[in-house]
């Protein structure tokens, strides 16, 4: 099934506004989406099966005075299914108590140029190009270590489409592609069983390359093996790629979400202007980084997205806000309102969280360390708190570095301290920023984890 065409997309948001206004809404915005994606998954080592998904609809807010109402369908092609859709929306308003903070939708502003964020290539790919790649990748596996086994894992294509238009004047349409690949894995010998390790590589131009996602996802696996315990005791750290992904993202990436400083849940509340990091941590929310997994036209609201530095040289610049928050605060948005698809209201959301790397390679980092741990993955962040930065996890894949040199696996280490004051212990940053989802980072060393051990 073809994908809508643009104006077909956009002429069913602005019948949905229109009709809502008929009806007694004093504002509405309706926000359009599609999903076309073809996958192709991998179970137990085989590719196990190929589908084809198509998400499409609309998702409709109206508001009646101060009060706001919200519906959605997924049937966009029938005016009627439309009106009904309306009709609920209106009800849900009325239905709800005025938010005395309530300002109005946004208005119209010049939507933003982005760079490197659709590839036809990627939206003519058949479900045996797919089937071709990830048997690339599942034979790049198998070659580079025996002992290894791949558990799970897929290659995926998308074409994604966005369209919103509200009673202020926005009206807006962007496309875009993704294309990504994974691989999960585990290594035995001997009995011993190590733990799941992944890779994983996603972009939005057709540029991946499952050999080296299968090598790197037998690569771990494999040197996993032969884990031993670690001694109790603060030692230097590096977080790679996923680790800081899964750190960041229950803590530093919620205290700058400007619902969270408003309602006293940040660690970071009334500190814009403090030194909250190392100096050599800059950090900007880049919703227009080329080629990013996040970049787009305009946010869930339509307000275009831009680059906003959140940290420079350690020093707190700004918070995250969508329209609602920023009016709060009579400020401008940032353009971080964000939308999965068209089934919810947006919510304030990172863009491509990115923080710049530095000069060194990652052997270079590892060979300046006398003892720490490389630290690839980690469990338990999600029960981190914002509010306070404490984490408690576990290093589910993690290596001890021992006179500059990787000398062996651990197994059963946890990790345990504040992120607040782990940002300010950061001595290097790696030249090796990749893409995890709304991150953007290198390697990141950190000096005086707590680590506990044996």
């Amino acid at each position: 099934m073809a994908a809508l065409k643009e104006e077909e997309i956009v002429s069913l948001a602005e019948f949905a506004v229109q009709y809502a206004l008929k009806k007694g809404a004093n504002e509405a915005e309706a926000f359009a989406y599609e999903g076309l994606t073809t996958t192709v998954t991998i179970e137990r080592g085989q590719i196990a099966k190929s589908s084809r998904i198509i998400d499409r609809g609309l998702g409709l807010r109206t508001v009646v005075g101060k009060a706001i109402g919200f519906s959605y369908t997924n049937i966009i092609k029938d005016k009627a299914a439309i009106e009904e859709t309306v009709s609920k929306a209106l009800k849900s308003a009325k239905a709800s108590k005025p938010d005395k903070d309530w300002q109005g939708f946004p208005s119209k502003k010049p939507f933003a140029k982005t760079k490197n964020t659709f590839d036809e290539t990627i939206c003519g790919l058949s479900p045996e190009d797919l089937v071709k790649t990830a048997s690339i990748m599942l034979e790049a596996s198998e070659k580079t270590d025996r002992r290894v086994f791949p558990v799970e894992g897929g290659v995926g294509a998308s074409y994604l489409s966005r369209s919103i238009v509200n009673s202020n004047g926005i009206n807006g349409f962007d496309g875009g592609t993704v294309v990504e690949c994974s691989l999960a894995t585990v290594a035995q010998e001997s009995g011993e069983v190590t733990p799941v390790c992944f890779e994983f590589e996603a972009e939005r131009l057709y540029k991946i390359d499952p050999e080296w996602v299968g090598a790197e996802a037998a690569r771990q696996a494999a040197s996993a093996l032969k884990a031993k315990r670690v001694e109790t005791k603060s030692m230097q750290v590096i977080f790679a790629h996923f680790a800081i992904q899964q750190l960041l993202y229950y803590t530093l990436m919620d205290a700058v979400k400007a619902d969270y400083v408003q309602r006293g849940r940040s660690a970071l509340q009334g500190k814009v202007g403090e030194k909250v990091a190392s100096e050599i941590v800059t950090i900007h929310d880049d919703g227009l980084l080329d080629g990013g997994l996040r970049t787009w036209k305009f946010d869930g609201e339509g307000i275009p997205q831009q680059k906003t530095t959140i940290i420079e040289n350690g020093v707190l610049r700004s918070y995250l806000y969508d329209n609602y928050t920023a009016r709060k605060e009579d400020m401008e948005s940032t353009g971080n309102a964000f939308r999965a698809g068209y089934l919810s209201t947006p919510h304030i959301e990172a863009t491509n969280f990115h923080i710049i790397g530095g000069k060194k390679s990652p052997e270079e980092l590892i060979s300046e360390i006398k003892e720490g741990l490389l630290v690839y993955s980690v469990q338990g962040a999600h029960s981190s708190n914002p509010a306070s930065g404490e984490f408690s996890v576990v290093a589910t894949l993690a290596w001890k570095i021992e006179k500059g040199k990787i000398a062996h696996a651990v197994k059963g280490a946890m990790l345990a301290g504040n992120i607040f004051a782990t940002l300010k212990n950061i001595s290097a940053l790696a030249n090796n920023e990749r893409k995890i989802g709304p991150l953007v980072t290198p390697w990141v060393l950190v000096e005086k984890i707590k680590v506990v051990g044996k």
